[in-house]
Protein backbone atom coordinates (compact mmCIF):
# COMPACT_ATOMS: atom_id res chain seq x y z
CA UNK A 1 0.00 0.00 0.00
CA UNK A 2 1.31 3.37 -1.11
CA UNK A 3 -0.23 6.57 0.83
CA UNK A 4 -0.07 9.65 -1.95
CA UNK A 5 -0.55 13.38 0.56
CA UNK A 6 -0.77 16.59 -1.48
CA UNK A 7 -0.48 20.00 0.09
CA UNK A 8 0.43 23.21 -0.79
CA UNK A 9 -3.21 24.62 -2.55
CA UNK A 10 -4.59 27.59 -1.39
CA UNK A 11 -6.23 30.95 -2.28
CA UNK A 12 -3.80 33.55 -4.84
CA UNK A 13 -4.20 36.24 -6.78
CA UNK A 14 -3.78 36.25 -10.40
CA UNK A 15 -0.19 36.53 -11.17
CA UNK A 16 0.55 34.97 -7.86
CA UNK A 17 2.72 31.49 -7.21
CA UNK A 18 2.49 28.33 -5.28
CA UNK A 19 4.14 25.43 -4.43
CA UNK A 20 2.33 21.96 -4.62
CA UNK A 21 4.01 18.99 -2.89
CA UNK A 22 3.07 15.39 -3.28
CA UNK A 23 4.51 13.31 -0.21
CA UNK A 24 4.37 9.44 -0.90
CA UNK A 25 4.66 6.69 1.30
CA UNK A 26 4.66 2.90 2.59
CA UNK A 27 5.62 0.16 -0.20
CA UNK A 28 6.97 2.72 -3.03
CA UNK A 29 9.38 0.39 -4.71
CA UNK A 30 10.40 1.23 -8.20
CA UNK A 31 8.48 4.55 -8.95
CA UNK A 32 7.90 4.75 -12.53
CA UNK A 33 5.92 8.22 -12.70
CA UNK A 34 4.59 10.58 -10.73
CA UNK A 35 2.04 13.02 -12.35
CA UNK A 36 0.03 15.99 -11.10
CA UNK A 37 -3.30 16.12 -12.68
CA UNK A 38 -6.01 19.21 -11.87
CA UNK A 39 -10.19 18.53 -12.21
CA UNK A 40 -12.06 22.40 -12.55
CA UNK A 41 -16.20 21.95 -11.79
CA UNK A 42 -18.03 20.54 -14.65
CA UNK A 43 -14.71 19.41 -16.38
CA UNK A 44 -12.76 16.50 -16.47
CA UNK A 45 -9.36 15.45 -14.82
CA UNK A 46 -6.81 16.12 -16.82
CA UNK A 47 -2.91 16.02 -16.86
CA UNK A 48 -1.15 19.07 -16.00
CA UNK A 49 3.08 17.87 -15.47
CA UNK A 50 4.18 13.95 -15.54
CA UNK A 51 8.05 12.77 -14.43
CA UNK A 52 9.19 9.66 -15.19
CA UNK A 53 11.79 8.09 -12.94
CA UNK A 54 14.37 8.40 -15.57
CA UNK A 55 13.76 12.06 -15.09
CA UNK A 56 11.73 12.83 -18.95
CA UNK A 57 9.35 15.44 -17.98
CA UNK A 58 6.04 16.54 -19.94
CA UNK A 59 3.77 19.69 -19.06
CA UNK A 60 0.28 20.26 -20.65
CA UNK A 61 0.20 23.30 -23.18
CA UNK A 62 -1.67 25.03 -21.24
CA UNK A 63 0.85 25.32 -18.33
CA UNK A 64 4.17 25.26 -20.33
CA UNK A 65 6.63 28.08 -19.42
CA UNK A 66 4.89 28.62 -16.15
CA UNK A 67 4.79 25.63 -14.11
CA UNK A 68 7.71 22.95 -13.44
CA UNK A 69 7.73 19.91 -11.55
CA UNK A 70 10.72 18.79 -10.10
CA UNK A 71 11.08 15.95 -7.66
CA UNK A 72 13.24 15.03 -4.06
CA UNK A 73 14.29 11.73 -4.47
CA UNK A 74 15.22 10.97 -0.47
CA UNK A 75 12.20 12.77 0.43
CA UNK A 76 9.76 10.53 -1.90
CA UNK A 77 8.01 13.79 -2.91
CA UNK A 78 7.83 15.93 -6.46
CA UNK A 79 6.59 19.08 -6.53
CA UNK A 80 4.47 21.83 -8.68
CA UNK A 81 5.87 24.99 -8.62
CA UNK A 82 3.45 27.16 -9.79
CA UNK A 83 4.08 30.76 -11.36
CA UNK A 84 1.82 33.52 -12.99
CA UNK A 85 -0.97 31.53 -12.03
CA UNK A 86 -4.70 32.49 -13.98
CA UNK A 87 -7.68 31.89 -12.90
CA UNK A 88 -8.31 29.46 -15.00
CA UNK A 89 -5.58 27.08 -13.45
CA UNK A 90 -8.00 27.07 -10.46
CA UNK A 91 -9.03 22.96 -10.04
CA UNK A 92 -8.63 20.66 -7.49
CA UNK A 93 -4.93 19.30 -7.82
CA UNK A 94 -4.34 15.21 -7.87
CA UNK A 95 -1.28 13.70 -7.81
CA UNK A 96 -0.62 9.98 -9.40
CA UNK A 97 2.29 7.90 -8.66
CA UNK A 98 2.64 4.72 -11.06
CA UNK A 99 5.34 1.85 -9.79
CA UNK A 100 5.76 -1.24 -9.02
CA UNK A 101 6.14 -3.32 -5.08
CA UNK A 102 6.58 -6.71 -5.97
CA UNK A 103 3.13 -5.78 -8.74
CA UNK A 104 2.39 -2.67 -10.70
CA UNK A 105 0.70 -0.27 -8.46
CA UNK A 106 -1.55 3.10 -9.34
CA UNK A 107 -2.35 5.38 -6.67
CA UNK A 108 -3.93 8.84 -5.78
CA UNK A 109 -4.03 11.80 -3.82
CA UNK A 110 -7.29 13.11 -1.77
CA UNK A 111 -6.05 16.50 -3.90
CA UNK A 112 -5.58 19.94 -2.85
CA UNK A 113 -7.76 22.87 -3.71
CA UNK A 114 -6.11 25.56 -5.94
CA UNK A 115 -8.16 28.85 -6.09
CA UNK A 116 -6.79 32.05 -8.31
CA UNK A 117 -8.68 35.05 -7.75
CA UNK A 118 -8.96 38.72 -7.41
Amino acid sequence: QVQVVESGGGLVQPGGSLRLSCAASGNIGNVYYTGWYRQAPGKQRGLVAVITNDGNINYADSVKGRFTISRDNAKNTVYLQMNTLKPEDTAVYYCNINGRYGRVYDYWGQGTQVTVSS
